[in-house]
């Protein structure tokens, strides 16, 4: 059970990598679609200097950080199989895939971005950011309340607080239009 607890840390160290490389590389994103409002040099510049940021960290971090954070997960399903008993570790699963799927969409953005391609608004793209922190709050809350969870209120819970994010996200557009940011 001694080696649970190792690969217990190993997961949370990388847990912790992949979402900040996810939450940087999405304000990345933000930088390299705001340059676009820029002059032409300032704009071809920025957009290289994003793109390369994008790339390091996104193959460097990010990517390997999901992986190590994957096996990590899945040495803890091994060493200690009764966990997949667990309803709770299902639902975690679940935000799990969510985040994968995140990760992956991000991945797209990125290889957009790098061809010039800007399919998403700088808002767009902070109303995206905020979608790694709802599925981080979900995973987190799951695993410390386990069983103790009411699924019914954490759902509501969760939905409350996806809804308080947006709202935010939207405030901060409307204060950055109003002065000038």
């Amino acid at each position: 059970m001694q080696a649970y607890y190792y690969i217990l840390a190993v997961h949370i160290t990388f847990v912790v990598s992949w979402m900040a490389g996810l939450f940087y590389s999405v304000r990345l994103f933000i930088y390299h679609t705001e340059a676009n409002e820029l002059s032409d040099t300032e704009r071809s510049i920025l957009q290289q200097a994003y793109g390369r940021m994008e790339h390091k960290l996104w193959y460097i971090i990010t990517v390997p950080a999901m992986v190590l954070t994957l096996l990590a997960g899945i040495g803890m399903l091994v060493v200690n199989p009764a966990l997949l008993q667990m309803p709770w570790l299902h639902v975690k699963l679940g935000f799990v895939l969510l985040l994968i799927l995140y990760h992956f969409t991000c991945q797209r953005i990125m290889k957009q971005l790098q061809t010039g391609i800007f399919k998403y608004s700088a808002f767009q793209l902070r109303m995206w950011n905020e979608v790694a922190t709802i599925l981080l709050v979900a995973i987190v809350f799951t695993v410390v309340l386990k069983s103790a969870v009411n699924w019914i209120y954490g759902l509501i819970g969760l939905l409350l607080f996806a809804i308080i994010i947006m709202a935010a996200v939207k405030w901060y557009k409307h204060y950055r239009n109003k002065h000038g940011n």
